[in-house]
């Protein structure tokens, strides 16, 4: 899984002084936090790892060292105002004590946990540097209104009789006020120096631009191959639909058609009739062929957008089906997202029509500034699958084309809960 940032505003020097301020204040809570997570998770699933103990012990580590990391990595964003390069994590594979190996084997997870333990003398240090910079500089600069409180002692002297040798309370006064005013006009230099140097930390730790670009390509030729895949089968499917349909309907209207050419010289009563079953043969021909392109990208789709396509559908499916589209009105999506969605939906209507025994068949179909979630439930009697050579199948590979996912929960006796999500993000309108 790779995490891509977004990139917050900068705001005026103020508010990044601010910003980074409260970042430097906000790292001793979570460096402690982590950094007693990491040594003492690590420490006791390494000590238990021959009773096996160890393994969920230290997978739970580093799940939630991964976790403070990211809220490392926010907080380094908020406060800088630029986006840190991405994150990538292996996903988990298999169940029980393989998923628990898997989970170990990832590189990202390890260099978390290194973080929490290397980072806490550091965000410790950028805590402490900034409090004593900000707060002393104020102290120095405010000294006159609050140095009478101070004990009078004729054998000691301060800060002025230290470097000069020379007793004087207006010195005294003079140098702390001198010194806190550069401390505090220099403050927003050092709180963003600090800020750079921990930002830093989390940049060569938490960041693995390399692996994220790898994951990348591995996923856009897993793309490809889908695309491939979900093209190939769609042609078979379509060929063989015409093999069965539209093209045997024409066979049979040119053997009417030569049968009415032989009957007109000789008996033409006898070909009015041969004449209407081929009238018959075309319209039905041509109906199918219109099913057919429906299922492709019907026009619905095209001029009126995902909605009234989807409703059009619904209409023609022999299950009751209960529709509800919230999309951003008057703004069309992105045509392969419509078409996937469509797809999605005419599909999974299609095998609850045939294999669901369904009465009722519910279609949500939402989306926000980032994807689209499709869901299609039906309350019949479930045991769908993902599985090779199965209609789902095509689905997730159709999805995957657009780097959408599809998830099915279908247990014997049912429902059967079918949810897609197609992003938006990357995918171009074409319309």
């Amino acid at each position: 899984m790779t995490e891509y940032a977004s990139v917050p505003a900068s705001g005026t020097v103020t508010h990044r002084f601010w910003r980074g301020y409260g970042y430097l204040l906000g790292g001793l809570p979570l460096c402690i936090v982590a950094f007693v997570i990491a040594v003492a998770g690590f420490a006791a699933g390494v000590g238990t790892l021959v009773v096996w103990l160890g393994l969920p012990i230290l997978a739970g580590t580093l799940r939630a060292s991964r976790g403070l990391a990211g809220v490392e990595r926010r907080g380094a964003e908020w406060a800088t105002g630029r986006a840190l390069p991405p994150v990538h994590y292996r996903e988990p594979r298999g169940r029980g004590i393989p998923r628990l190996f898997s989970m170990l084997a990832d590189p990202q997870s390890w260099r978390d946990l290194l973080h929490a333990v290397i980072g806490f003398p550091v965000r410790l240090a950028m805590f402490v540097i900034a409090v004593v910079w900000t707060v002393g500089g104020l102290g120095s600069l405010l000294y006159v209104t609050w140095q009478w409180a101070l004990p009078l002692d004729d054998s000691d002297g301060g800060l002025f009789w230290l470097i000069t040798g020379v007793r004087g309370q207006f010195g005294e006064i003079v140098l702390n006020t001198v010194i806190g005013a550069v401390m505090v006009a220099t403050a927003p230099l050092v709180v963003r120096g600090l800020v750079a140097t921990r930002a830093g930390l989390a940049r060569g730790l938490l960041t693995n631009q390399t692996a994220a670009l790898r994951a990348r390509a591995v996923q856009l030729e897993s793309s490809r191959r889908a695309a491939v895949q979900a093209e190939a089968q769609t042609l078979r499917r379509l060929e063989r639909d015409i093999h069965d349909g539209p093209q045997q309907r024409l066979v049979r209207l040119n053997m009417d058609l030569e049968a009415v050419a032989r009957r007109l010289d000789d008996n033409p009563d006898k070909a009015r009739p041969l004449v209407a079953e081929a009238l018959e043969q075309s319209r039905e021909a041509l109906d199918e062929l219109r099913a057919l392109s429906r299922g492709i990208a019907p026009p619905i789709l095209a001029d009126r957008g995902l909605g009234p396509a989807l409703a059009a559908a619904a209409a023609r499916c022999p299950v009751e089906v209960s529709l509800d589209v919230a999309l951003p009105d008057g703004q069309r999506l992105a045509a392969a997202v419509e078409n996937t969605a469509y797809f999605v939906v005419t599909e999974a209507l299609t095998n609850v029509a045939k294999h669901a025994h369904a009465s009722l068949c519910t279609v949500v179909v939402a989306a926000d500034g980032e994807r689209v979630l499709v869901q299609v439930r039906d309350d019949g009697r479930g045991g769908a699958h993902l599985g090779k050579g199965h209609g789902l199948a095509g689905l997730a590979d159709r999805l995957a084309t657009v780097e959408g996912v599809l998830d099915v929960v279908s247990p014997a006796g049912g429902p059967t809960v079918l949810t897609a999500e197609i992003p938006l993000r990357g995918v171009g309108d074409d319309r």
